[in-house]
């Protein structure tokens, strides 16, 4: 049998960034680590590639034993592999990005994993590189948001468009203009208006819009910009 010989082995592992919207804040999940090194200390969650997975099939096995779900939107964004990275042994990560929704995130949650969705600006101490995870993961999402219609992914079934406007502002952390907003959103002919209206928020309540998943799928690739590109991504 052939190998390479003179050439040390390297593990293999996966991290997921699993983002979510709630009460007009988009947030991460982080999960405290159960297990040495590093037990106790909040973390992505994350596991090694076995010998029979792919990178995707072993990210979509993480999200699947963290969150119960299936089929959720998951990208991969970049493998880290600073030779420091994970002081332990030497690891080399192939980070993914997910969009969940997290009222159906909650109905499969597992207490397994101490999980908790943090605010993008209160994120506690994180070990190895996951903040530069997060933070790469971030401004590819605002990236991909400013030319697709990517966030829908993270909205439930039934949505408002002031839900989709504060959905918007969190990614970017900025004010947008509501009328032009509302304008451009309705423009893009993804969505149906529903009969019932959201009531909390207001004594005039906000109508339900449900997304059009034919337009959604077939004007994935060419969505109205709704944020100019960030200057970091325009060359990508």
């Amino acid at each position: 049998m052939t190998s390479y010989k003179n050439q040390k082995k390297l593990l293999a592992a996966v991290d997921c960034i699993i983002f979510g919207f709630y009460e007009q804040t988009l947030k991460v999940l982080l999960i405290q680590r159960g297990f040495k090194p590093e037990e106790g200390k909040w973390s992505l969650m994350g596991g090694f590639i076995q010998p029979t997975e792919g990178p995707d099939q072993a990210a979509n096995r993480v999200l699947s034993s963290l969150t119960g779900l299936h089929g959720v939107y998951l990208e991969q964004l970049h493998t880290f592999g600073d030779p420091n990275r994970d002081p332990y042994e030497r690891t080399l990560s192939t980070a993914y990005f997910a969009l969940i929704d997290i009222q159906q995130y909650e109905k499969q949650i597992t207490e397994a994993y101490h999980a908790e969705w943090f605010a993008l600006n209160e994120l506690p101490e994180l070990i190895f590189d996951h903040e530069d995870m997060i933070t790469m993961a971030l401004e590819k999402l605002r990236y991909k948001a400013a030319l697709h219609p990517i966030l829908f992914e993270l909205l439930p079934t039934k949505f408002t468009i002031p839900q989709l406007h504060g959905l918007y502002e969190s990614l970017y952390n900025t004010s947008l203009d509501k009328r032009n907003f509302n304008r451009k959103v309705l423009s893009t002919n993804l969505l149906v208006k529903q009969n019932d209206k959201e009531k909390t928020s207001s004594k005039k309540g906000a109508y339900y819009y449900k997304l059009n998943k034919k337009s959604y799928k077939n004007n994935f690739q060419a969505f109205l910009t709704m944020i100019p590109v960030p200057v970091s991504f325009k060359t990508m």
